[in-house]
């Protein structure tokens, strides 16, 4: 059965830093997208970064660029998100998501709807 599991979330302080795991049981874990979201308390759950099959292309939302880097270990079934300088704003429950195929537009990427598997989602605080 096919599933997604997040690692590494926890509480640090503004400025600090957190890398997240992606564990994935999916075959061929190298044909498919990855993409990170969140959902912070009382709002939508919104586009992170987005990772293409075999690591051919990088997207990330305007809030993340520069701080946030998503990565992928094909080897492992894992993918990862490093997230340097957080602030409070980026608390939030962060799931990662995958999604099989190439062709597609890049658009995509940042819906969450075009993406069928999921992880439960992990926990993210920044004290201020």
């Amino acid at each position: 059965q096919a599933y997604l599991r997040e690692f590494g979330g926890g509480v640090v302080q503004t400025g600090g830093s957190l890398r997240l795991s992606c564990s994935a049981s999916l075959g061929a874990f190298e044909s498919y997208s990855v993409g990170w979201f969140r959902q912070a308390p009382g709002k939508g759950r919104e586009f992170v970064a987005a990772i293409t099959r075999r690591g051919g292309a990088t997207y990330y939302s305007d809030s993340v660029e520069g701080r946030f880097t998503i990565s992928r270990d094909d080897a492992k079934a894992s993918a990862y998100l490093q997230m340097n300088g957080l602030n409070p704003e980026d608390t939030a429950l962060y799931y990662c998501a995958c999604r099989y195929g190439s062709g597609f537009s890049p658009q995509t990427l940042f819906d969450e709807n075009e993406y069928p598997y999921w992880g439960q989602g992990t926990q993210v605080t920044v004290s201020s």
